[in-house]
């Protein structure tokens, strides 16, 4: 049974960071595309990064976030710095075999875990 587990939400002031952290059970991870997901108060749930070789960068966090993994202890991470308002969201982990990385058509995901950033 696959199981994404998320960790490390919380409040931030605006200009702050945050780490997420993601354990993955169940599944080899080093053979999946992982990606962090968020879903906004109001809006669709919306690509943020994922990771194969290389990490790939919604628009909106290019050159904030920074998404890695450690395939040898089944976690992925996702390192948010300068963030804004606006990045307040419920955010997922999620898993996927094959596939366009930023299209959301994931095999698996975590439950969410909620970050709050105070203006």
């Amino acid at each position: 049974q696959v199981e994404l587990v998320e960790s490390g939400g919380g409040l931030v002031q605006t200009g702050g960071s945050l780490r997420l952290s993601c354990a993955a059970s169940g599944l080899t991870m080093s053979r999946y595309i992982m990606g962090w997901f968020r879903q906004r108060p109001g809006y669709e749930r919306e690509f943020v990064a994922a990771i194969t070789a290389k990490g790939y960068y919604a628009d909106s966090v290019k050159g904030r976030f920074t998404i890695s993994r450690d395939n040898d202890k089944d976690m992925l991470y996702l390192e948010m710095n300068s963030m804004k308002p606006e990045d307040t969201a419920v955010y997922y982990c999620a898993a996927k075999s094959r596939g366009v990385v930023q299209a959301p058509h994931y095999d698996y995901w975590g439950q969410g875990i909620q970050v709050t950033v105070s203006s």
